[in-house]
């Protein structure tokens, strides 16, 4: 399938009436009961809910790592039922950035050269990893390996890979869950000027109050539905 470029004001997701279930056993889990939102270029949203509720089920969908029950979703303008596992694939590695909570760093690259790798899977030649390790606080991690790293750096490294394969469209889990909070003070600024600087969309799963009102709406995953959040209610 030969997948188009859509025109820069349009939505990067539209989701309507999304469900999830899981079984357990004989059990049928509903995770997601209708699900709907949209969420557009430059645009940085927050998810936020109990542990449990299905954010990170949400994110997976996103994705394409896991297909909904029922309703419909379209990702840069496609709609999923039109996407085959090869088209998903080549928006992970060229489109989607997603940015787990351990970081997901290949553990037998050095930093530099997961910066390099990351960027070279989605077509692009890599000569500014130095310069986002620099902005990021953690220049002196470039030739080390995962395992040689803090939590913090890690999560910093991931940011790197993710803003080096300079992708449309960014799914973060926590991404300054493993940082201090000097450390998540320096960084959350750099991660949202350059959403907005280059357009990107995020979405981003946290329960960090501070980040998320740092995002420009923020929506509430609980009992299986999401709602634009409501400080009165929830306080």
């Amino acid at each position: 399938m030969s997948l188009p470029r859509r025109p820069m004001n349009d939505a990067l997701i539209q989701a309507r009436k999304l469900s999830k279930s899981y079984h357990n056993g004989r059990e049928q889990i509903c995770v997601l009961r209708g699900v709907s939102f949209a969420l557009r270029r430059g645009e940085a949203v927050a998810v936020i809910g109990p542990s449990g509720s299905g954010k990170s089920t949400l994110l997976n969908l996103l994705n394409g790592l896991l297909a909904p029950d029922s309703g419909e979703l379209r990702v840069f303008g496609n709609p999923h039922t039109a996407l085959t596992e090869g088209d998903w694939a080549e928006f992970r590695r060229t489109r989607i950035a997603t940015l787990f909570q351990d970081g997901n760093l290949i553990p037998t690259l050095t930093v530099a050269r997961n910066i390099a790798f990351r960027a070279g899977l989605a077509g692009l030649q890599q000569h500014a990893g130095e310069a986002l390790l620099q902005q990021l606080g953690i220049a002196d991690t470039a030739q080390r390996y995962p395992d040689q790293l803090s939590g913090g750096q890690q999560q910093r490294a991931a940011l790197a890979c993710a803003f080096a394969m300079q992708p449309q469209l960014i799914l973060a889990d926590e991404p300054t869950g493993s940082l201090d909070y000097a450390t998540a003070q320096r960084v959350a600024p750099l991660f949202f000027d350059a959403i907005r600087e280059r357009a990107v969309g995020a979405l981003i799963v946290t329960h960090n109050p501070e980040l998320a009102e740092r995002c420009d709406r923020i929506l509430e995953l609980r009992e299986g539905d999401l709602r634009p959040w409501d400080s009165a209610v929830s306080s």
